[in-house]
């Protein structure tokens, strides 16, 4: 008897979510890389985002690169109930937890690495833990942005990290934002054109603008 080897499913994603939180104070913040991409999707799709209080959060739909159908989201439920707005969509539209890619900041890589992968853990990001608890699942893709961790901090505690995530990039590092978000969506394309597993091999690889 011949074995029939069933090539495995590419996962494209349907949703793109951007983890941050509202408010003016939180604009351009580590934390909030993840709304900055969003923007940058955004304006490269020319799919504008509009409050959707359904949602509970801004959202926008149209088609990226042309042809494919896509919705875009930045929750505005604040990061530790990220989840909710995201589960919104998911129910309204009927997408499952694979066609849901998360893109947000991550402190374990320096500035400028991404990391692009199927699934995974929260590592400890609140925004993650509310995504994985709503959607029931850890097998969504998420693209991680590296914010680097805080320097010339003495204990590196709590207190520490909360004021790097929530603090905004300093003028050096600022120069280097727009590149690193040309790079994210150029990841995003390649998810949606070849799968989120192919589009691995060459985000994860990006030796980054440092």
């Amino acid at each position: 008897m011949i074995e029939v080897i069933t090539p495995p499913t590419l996962v494209i994603p349907q949703l793109i979510v951007g983890l941050g939180n509202p408010e003016p104070k939180y604009d351009q913040t580590r934390h909030n890389i993840g709304f900055a991409a969003i923007d940058a999707i955004s304006r490269n799709w020319h799919i504008a985002v509009t409050e959707n209080r359904k949602f509970q959060g801004q959202f926008g739909e149209g088609l990226a690169l042309g042809s494919k159908k896509i919705r875009i989201l930045k929750p505005l439920t604040y990061m530790n109930r990220s989840g909710e707005s995201i589960q919104a969509v998911t129910s309204w539209y009927k997408l499952p937890p694979e066609s849901v890619l998360v893109i947000y900041d991550d402190m374990d890589l320096p500035l400028g690495k991404i990391r692009l992968r199927l699934s995974g853990s929260a590592g400890g990001h609140n925004g993650m833990k509310s995504t994985i608890s709503h959607l029931n699942s850890q097998n969504f893709p998420r693209l991680r942005i590296g914010i680097g961790k805080p320097k010339n901090l003495p204990n590196n505690d709590d207190g520490d990290t909360v004021s790097h995530v929530l603090g905004k990039f300093s003028p050096q590092e600022a120069k280097l934002i727009d590149p690193i978000l040309a790079f994210v969506v150029e990841c995003v394309e390649l998810t949606l054109k070849q799968g989120v597993e192919k589009a691995m091999n060459r985000c994860n690889s990006w030796n980054g603008v440092l």
